[in-house]
């Protein structure tokens, strides 16, 4: 009998987890959307071996990882700028690489950026759990973060690989500017609270994860001091806590929150590669 193909995890490095593009649609239960941190670097990656954008593959952290395939396939490497190498053989991030069966894959810690997204041909065919084989964290719906010693099966390849030579994604920028809408509880904060948070450079916190960016900068006055009954969180959220420091929602975010929310973030991907130190700036909706 045939053994079927599979991932061997030699290092799971700090995080690694299954991810494709989250299970939508079930937030009325209390099931966050999950999913990559970085949705077109995975459809990308995927694009590159032959894959479906949906298709599951690997959300690395910082660190990097050590996977042994056994069998010939074709991967892609995007997101961070990390080195890629095949055995002995060097790759590149943003291009396919085919790799033999039984070679070891290494994928070294980030230059630049945090996370990387690995896509191998077929897919990572872990069970879906409602739709979806992303990893969630924080609900620990999915499969559980990678572990020294993992087996993940991998599927039957779709098609050939995209045409493609190369594709660089850009640096992460020193400072990120993000868009933000008011509301809907920034009526629980004083008159200057809003004009703060525009006006004020805020940076990435160490305690930051896939389920939010905490940010430390000028605090936040409320004023409303009462408690706020649970209610909705979405995507890009910013819930400032007791302490005033804001806090933007990630994919694994909680479905509903107590603490209010003073304005949503229109585009959370690039924290997907903010390391903690980096500059966040706020900016108002364009009229």
């Amino acid at each position: 009998m045939t053994r079927p193909a599979e991932i061997e995890v030699l290092r799971a490095g700090a995080l690694t987890t299954v991810q494709d593009l989250g299970r939508p649609g079930w937030a009325h239960l209390g099931v966050p959307r999950s999913g990559a941190l970085d949705p077109a670097a995975l459809r990308l990656a995927n694009r590159l071996v032959g894959n479906p954008e949906h298709a599951a593959g690997l959300e690395i952290t910082l660190t990097g990882c050590a996977l042994r395939l056994t069998r010939a396939t074709t991967v892609a490497v995007t997101g961070a700028d990390v080195t890629v190498r095949a055995g002995d053989r060097p790759g590149d991030t943003g291009r396919p690489l085919t790799v033999p069966a039984g070679t070891v894959l290494r994928i070294g810690p980030a230059r630049r950026g945090v996370r990387s997204w690995l896509a191998v041909a077929g897919g990572i065919d872990v069970p879906a759990v409602l739709g979806s084989r992303a990893t969630d964290t924080l609900s620990g719906l999915g499969p559980s973060p990678l572990r020294d010693g993992d087996r993940l099966p991998l599927g039957e390849p779709f098609g050939e690989p995209a045409p493609v030579d190369l594709t660089v994604g850009p640096a992460p920028p020193p400072e990120l500017r993000l868009r933000l809408h008011p509301g809907p509880r920034d009526d629980w904060f004083t008159p200057t609270a809003f004009d703060r948070l525009l006006g004020s450079a805020y940076t990435v916190s160490p305690l930051s994860n896939r389920v939010g960016a905490r940010l430390a900068g000028a605090p936040l006055p409320r004023a409303v001091a009462g408690e706020l009954p649970s209610e909705g969180i979405v995507l890009g959220a910013v819930q400032v806590p007791a302490d005033g420091q804001p806090l933007i929602f990630l994919a694994d975010h909680p479905t509903t929150g107590g603490y209010p929310v003073i304005g949503v973030v229109t585009d959370v991907t690039p924290l997907a590669q903010a390391r903690p130190g980096t500059t966040v700036r706020f900016h108002g909706p364009e009229r």
